[in-house]
């Protein structure tokens, strides 16, 4: 059974630096413990502007982690995490057990990448980075340029500066 006072952060190496390191910060402040859940033990280093950022503990591997275990799934952006994660069918299906449990599932700029490869887009209004726009109407999605858009347990959100706006989605679908 879930603990309604954890979360989980799906990410790997690539990772939008402020869509992660922010929306823990706040989480954590909010009284949630979060976990970061990577494909490999370890550290992941984050994508600051056009470098390498900092790096990251992943606190558990996805061979350890159980969506049963966790209240919410939030997946941040950057380019290169996503495209990684959803050739990962671990991940794939990390994503899709917090859909068919229908526990909040939060994705912000290029994260929804996991909603189209985990099938949870399909039928659903959302938001992403605009690049993002056309695989998400591929997949079936209905999309909309707004900082957050939420239907039913789906929150997504476009880019870092909508971190405050998606951060406060999720502590309300969570509390």
């Amino acid at each position: 059974m879930a603990d309604s006072k954890r979360i989980a952060i799906l990410a790997t190496d690539g990772f939008e630096q402020s869509e992660l390191m922010e929306p823990r910060a706040k989480l954590r402040e909010a009284g949630f413990e979060v976990d970061v859940i990577a494909p490999s033990a370890g550290e992941i280093r984050g994508w600051k502007g056009k470098d390498w950022g900092d790096s990251v503990p992943v606190d558990r591997s996805l061979e350890q982690a159980n969506a049963d275990d966790y209240a919410a799934l939030v997946l941040p952006g950057g380019v290169i995490n996503p495209d990684n994660l959803r050739r990962e069918e671990k991940a794939v299906e990390f994503v899709r057990a917090f859909d068919r449990a229908g526990k909040p599932l939060a994705a912000i700029c290029h994260g929804p990448w996991l909603l189209v490869e985990s099938g949870a887009a399909k039928g659903r209004e959302v938001t992403s980075w605009p690049s993002v726009r056309t695989d998400l109407e591929n997949a079936g999605a209905r999309w909309k340029d707004a900082e957050v858009v939420t239907d039913g347990h789906l929150i997504t959100s476009r880019k870092p500066d909508d971190i405050p706006a998606f951060t406060r989605a999720v502590i309300d679908a969570v509390s």
